[in-house]
């Protein structure tokens, strides 16, 4: 139907509203994202543009101070931002009894293992993987990981022995090179003096030779210890970074606990539901500087590739299996699961995600993104807060449906340039260990390539040649966050739409309540308007029987 626009006459003139107008209307409602289009379309032109003037390291590092700014703020908020949601979210709705968080879960590792089979199946079809590659590319130093110690590291973060701690530091097996002795007996030569400082039975450990030239030679065996190799050894240390899976373990746990108390604890929870708003409105400030921010944090990436064009052409193929995997699973795939469970319109509820999208492609981390991904949910799309509070900061910490397709491409595209033929096994182990490892990558740029060599090992492939994809690592990374983000959102609506009948049931109980409370209050009124009647009978008994009927007439009204 057309937009129309009546006049101020009695004969109401109606005009059909030009297309430009219709255009400047949608940009007004929606500036905030077309200010983050343009920030990412200005940060590539800006990129490619000044980097025929090849700027020097300090340059490309004032050109990115914005986007440093703005990581910078959102990891401030970042905290506040998952403990005040996570509580108040808990404290809206008891998560546990009502199955949100198993049905939460249920939907993050089906679409994660359905993502690393997607992408299983994309490189074999595709086949990417060269083994010239490996002579082409430079070959780096990687980080020493096993999967056993990455996974007693996750299983210790669980459970961090100083919450405060665990706000900036997490456990984190470090591998180090200790030497390797043996001992060993040696000859060491003495003097007459240093005999003479011996004891009785030292001296009977005292050996003379002669040596060529006829001279007596005195000396006595040590056993020292000799250095006849390094190897690696693991040390459990606390290591720089947020644990954030600890912290949202006992922030659940706190808020399961506070709900169940009752009305003890409602001083808390007004606490964590006022800390909420005020959180979400500093974050919606942050969000106003995110367009520059995304522009600097674009257009120095770009600046920092050396040879972004021989980069591209060597490892194009690979990088197209990844992105085609992650459009098929985030346009495709997701879409398609929302459909059969809510059947809402998918590609409805995606476009009102737009703004988390791009923000995502921008920062690459599914937890810097929260604030925009809890806007555009239950601003535009209507999900139940309760929902989107407890969902959203767990899906960002585990769901990762975007990582675990690409360290599946990854290991078998590093299979492929060994000219390694693997197994069905192989193949099984790499889509579970993918979807595995995918729930302990952290939440902020480029994690995946750290549990990407966690993978590698349990297929028994070379975890070296890993380091030949650092190099598009960056960019794919960007895309990946943003199939995270999508996959928490779809999940966010259809665990609404799976808990429709709690959320009424809750609703109901929390009407019943007030309503419950509001009887009593009357109650309450009736009695004291019946007291004044007997302290006072005479002079004030009129007013007092007024006021008994206008309170009994309140309370009827209220029944009714």
């Amino acid at each position: 139907m057309a937009d129309v626009e009546s006049g101020p006459t009695s004969h109401s003139i109606l005009t059909v509203k030009p297309w430009y107008m219709k255009v400047l209307d949608w940009c007004r409602l929606n500036l905030l994202l077309v200010l983050t289009v343009l920030g990412v379309l200005l940060g590539i032109i800006l990129g490619l543009s000044i980097r025929a003037a090849d700027p020097s390291d300090r340059a490309i590092m004032l050109i990115g101070f914005p986007g440093a700014l703005l990581m910078t703020m959102l990891k401030m908020l970042i905290l506040p931002l998952i403990i005040s949601s996570l509580i108040s979210g808990l404290g809206s709705l008891d998560a546990k009894s009502s199955g949100m968080g198993s049905r939460a879960l249920a939907y993050y590792f089906l679409t994660t293992i359905m993502a690393a089979i997607l992408g299983i199946i994309l490189v074999v079809v595709i086949h990417p993987g060269n083994p010239d590659l490996k002579e082409d590319l430079e070959d780096e130093e990687q980080p020493k990981v096993d999967p056993l110690d990455a996974f007693l590291d996750l299983i210790r973060n669980f459970f961090p022995s100083n919450i405060v701690q665990a706000c900036f530091q997490q456990v984190k097996t470090v591998y180090k090179l200790r030497n390797i002795t043996e001992d060993q007996i040696v000859n060491k030569t003495i003097n007459a003096t240093e005999i003479a400082n011996l004891t009785e039975n030292e001296q009977k450990g005292v050996y003379y030779v002669e040596s060529m030239e006829g001279e007596n030679i005195s000396y006595v065996q040590e056993t020292v210890k000799v250095v006849v190799g390094q190897e690696d050894y693991g040390e459990v240390l606390w290591v720089d970074g947020m644990n954030v899976l600890g912290i949202i373990i006992f922030t659940i746990w706190f808020g399961i606990i506070m709900t169940k108390t009752g009305k003890k604890a409602q001083i808390m929870m007004d606490f964590f539901f006022a800390l909420n708003e005020i959180i979400m409105k500093m974050v919606l400030m942050v969000m106003w500087y995110s367009p520059v921010g995304i522009m600097s944090l674009i257009a120095a990436k770009l600046l920092e590739m050396d040879d972004l064009a021989g980069v591209l052409s060597q490892l194009g193929l690979y990088m197209l299996t990844v992105l085609v995997g992650l459009f098929i699973h985030g346009l495709v795939v997701l879409p398609l699961l929302f459909f059969a469970i809510t059947r809402r319109n998918p590609y409805t509820y995606l476009v009102n995600m737009l703004w988390a999208l791009i923000t995502a492609l921008g920062t690459a981390s599914s937890a810097g993104t929260l604030p925009v991904t809890f806007s555009c949910l239950e601003e535009i799309n209507k999900v139940d807060k309760r929902v989107t509070r407890f969902v959203i900061p767990i899906g960002a910490t585990v769901n990762m449906d975007g990582t675990a397709l690409y360290e599946a491409v990854a290991a078998i595209f590093i299979a492929q340039m060994n000219g390694m033929e693997l197994s069905a096994g192989q193949i099984v182990t790499i889509s579970l260990t993918a979807t595995l490892a995918s729930v302990g990558a952290a939440s902020i740029p480029s994690a995946g390539l750290v549990t990407m060599f966690i993978v590698l090992q349990a297929a028994g492939l070379p975890a070296e040649d890993v380091t030949l994809l650092w190099t598009v690592d960056w960019l794919l990374d960007r895309f990946r966050t943003s199939i995270n983000v999508l996959g928490d959102s779809y999940g966010a609506g259809i665990v609404e739409h799976l808990s429709r009948d709690e959320l009424k049931k809750a609703d109901a109980l929390d009407a019943e309540m007030n309503a419950g409370k509001h009887v009593d209050e009357m109650t309450n009124e009736i009695g004291d308007a019946e007291e004044m009647q007997k302290l006072n009978p005479s002079g004030s008994k009129a007013n007092s029987q007024d006021k008994l009927n206008d309170t009994k007439a309140k309370d009827t009204e209220s029944v009714i």
